[in-house]
C-alpha cells in the first residue's frame, strides 16, 4: 500500500516548538505526567498539542495499544492505553515512534487526548 507523504507549507503548517510551560497529565486523580520540557506542535487550526517526554511520564502507567493510524505530515502514530488504580484510559495518548523530518522533535513524546486525560497547562 503506497502512502503520501506531505510537507507542511502555508496551506498546511506545522510548527515544533518548546512549549514553555508546565504540562500536568492525570487520569482518575492520579498523574501520569509532568513535565516542564513539553514540546508544541501547532498544525494548521488545530489546538495546539503537548508532546510530553517519555521520561516525563510516571513509570508502568503506560501498556501499548493495537491501535496505529496514519498522519501524511507526521508518520505512523502509535497510541497507549494509560491505567491507575481508578481503571484503564484505551488510546489515551498516541505517540510517533519515527516521525517524518519535518515534526523529528516528537520522536520520544507523547501527546494525550484531552477527552480521555486531564491536561492542565500552566507558565512555567
Amino acid at each position: 500500500m503506497s502512502r503520501s507523504v506531505r510537507i507542511p507549507g502555508p496551506d498546511h503548517p506545522i510548527t515544533v516548538e518548546p512549549g514553555g510551560v508546565r504540562v500536568v497529565v492525570t487520569a482518575g486523580g492520579h498523574v501520569v505526567a509532568d513535565s516542564t520540557r513539553a514540546l508544541a506542535l501547532r498544525e494548521a487550526d488545530y489546538p495546539v498539542a503537548y508532546y510530553v517526554p517519555r521520561d516525563d511520564v510516571t513509570p508502568g502507567v503506560l501498556s501499548d495499544s493495537d491501535t496505529t493510524t496514519y498522519c501524511p505530515y507526521k508518520g505512523d502514530a502509535s497510541y497507549v492505553t494509560v491505567t491507575t488504580p481508578e481503571g484503564a484510559v484505551p488510546d489515551a495518548a498516541w505517540s510517533y515512534v519515527e516521525p517524518y523530518d519535518a515534526v523529528a522533535p516528537i520522536a520520544g513524546h507523547l501527546a494525550f487526548y484531552p477527552d480521555r486525560v486531564e491536561i492542565v497547562v500552566q507558565d512555567s
